[in-house]
């Protein structure tokens, strides 16, 4: 602000906690992706990553943590449902739709395993 460097070089300065977490929290192979698709060579060092090829492998780095985060929640409850069904089926309900059942039996589950603290709490413990 008092224009005592330029702003490239407070742009750097700025920078760089930005890049160190983005670095740390990026797969490798993603990175390596986006240096093929722009025809670079790889980087010799962690200091020579470009923040404009960083920036969206990281991205798809958390993309595909949340694909598998919740991939992870959907199973159990994928299993409810098929145990819910198959159990109305042996019964002869097949009027009676499962999701009226499998509903109230998923949301217990979620609060018997106190799920928004195991959700936030690996969470917050993949950016370590």
């Amino acid at each position: 602000m008092d224009k005592k460097i330029s702003y490239e070089v407070a742009l750097e300065k700025g920078t760089a906690p930005f890049k160190d977490f983005m670095i740390k929290n990026t797969r490798e192979s993603d990175l390596a992706l986006f240096y093929r698709i722009k025809n670079e060579k790889n980087p010799k060092n962690i200091k020579d990553v470009s923040l404009i090829l960083l920036m969206p492998a990281f991205v798809i780095s958390e993309l595909r943590t949340a694909f598998e985060i919740g991939f992870l929640i959907f199973l159990p409850f994928l299993v409810i449902d098929i145990i819910v069904a198959s159990i109305l089926m042996s019964l002869g309900m097949m009027m009676l739709p499962p999701v009226m059942i499998s509903l109230p039996i998923k949301l217990i589950f979620f609060i018997i395993i106190d799920g928004w603290f195991v959700i936030i709490g690996n969470l917050a413990q993949s950016f370590k």
